[in-house]
């Protein structure tokens, strides 16, 4: 069945009312919603056609339609209009990000409750480290008989450095021995890669400055982890309860359950093959989430970092005005990040 341009317009009609007012939508509030330039009696033969199809859903109690999750997917695939921020929506994002930039947790958790401000939906922050990163090469400096220097670069270019204070002395030719040791034994090598086992052996092979082996390598671990751990904070939950999907307690507590234990952020989506993705409804893997929309943007944290600001809510939700707000405010975390600047603007203007 041919998806004609008057089926797209009363599908458009239909989601964007039911975006509006959570109530099934009759063909009456569409011939409203469309100045009547069709009739009453076409609108509810091309809503059953839509139906047919597979994009809209009739509730039991109610003669209106809904959009099912594949209406919505063609919605934000090929109808949704782009939403043009306001000079107040982007005044309001602008404000939020001037955070002061400190330690990255702190960042993040401040991200998710802003985001969630910003759309009135539960929102997640996580930052997704990489899939694969080693130690380059390791270099140690002497500063002082009892004192030296690590540094450690990974195969992303990244340099960290740690001062070690020694209770003894060490010579330059036992620093020498194990910087060579450390960079036939541990370099190109991944924190899963780095076993107990290899550990021992060069240890075994550091003589009597075998302690020393542990202690740099476990500084370079520290470092990998940094950069392959992801955080992920949620806010915002009790914006749940605000939406008419999620005032049954039963129904809104398997999710807020599944967003409040946020420990584990390999359990949430990011984007894959761009700096946004949509989920709807079903597309989303976890059960919690079947019956919900999940919209997310990524940003640059730099150090071969990025970043993932995302909401969670009912598949009615406002994918152009999300999908907007979310995008400019992780083009703003990558230019605070990146060079301390606030974007633009060049998306907003409209009062």
């Amino acid at each position: 069945m041919d998806l004609t341009e008057r089926k797209k317009k009363i599908l458009r009609a239909i989601i964007e009312s039911y975006i509006a007012t959570a109530e099934p939508v009759g063909s009456k509030a569409i011939a409203e919603h469309l100045g009547r330039s069709i009739s009453s009696a076409t609108i509810r033969n091309d809503m059953a056609d839509l139906e047919a199809m597979g994009l809209l859903e009739k509730p039991h109690t109610s003669a209106g339609r809904i959009p099912s999750p594949q209406g919505y997917r063609l919605y934000v695939n090929e109808l949704m209009e782009e939403h043009k921020l306001s000079v107040q929506e982007t005044e309001r994002i602008n404000s939020a990000l001037r955070l002061k930039m400190q330690e990255l947790d702190r960042v993040i958790l401040e991200a998710g409750r802003v985001v969630s401000r910003l759309t009135n939906y539960p929102a997640f922050a996580l930052s997704a480290g990489m899939e694969r990163v080693t130690i380059q090469r390791f270099d140690l400096l002497m500063v002082q008989r009892n004192a030296f220097i690590i540094v450690v670069m990974t195969d992303t270019n990244l340099v960290r450095n740690k001062l070690v204070q020694l209770p003894s002395d060490l010579t330059q030719a036992q620093l020498q021995m194990l910087n060579t040791l450390l960079n036939t034994t541990f370099t190109g090598l991944t924190l899963d890669e780095i076993t107990p086992e290899l550990m021992r052996v060069a240890q075994h092979a550091a003589g009597e400055a075998y302690g020393l082996i542990s202690l740099v390598v476990s500084f370079a671990m520290e470092v990998l982890e940094s950069l392959e751990h992801r955080r992920v904070h949620t806010a915002g939950l009790a914006h749940l309860l605000e939406l008419p999907e999620y005032q049954n307690l039963e129904r809104a507590q398997p999710l807020m359950s599944y967003l409040s234990e946020d420990q584990d952020a390999a359990r949430f989506p990011v984007p894959e093959n761009g700096p946004m993705r949509i989920l709807i409804g079903p597309e989303n893997v976890a059960d919690a989430l079947k019956d919900t929309s999940v919209v997310m943007a990524s940003y640059d944290i730099g150090d071969g970092m990025r970043g993932v600001i995302g909401v969670v809510g009912p598949t009615r939700m406002d994918y152009a005005k999300i999908t907007a707000r979310l995008s400019y405010f992780a083009e703003g975390l990558t230019r605070l990040f990146g060079q301390g600047e606030l974007p633009d603007g060049r998306n907003g203007g409209e009062e």
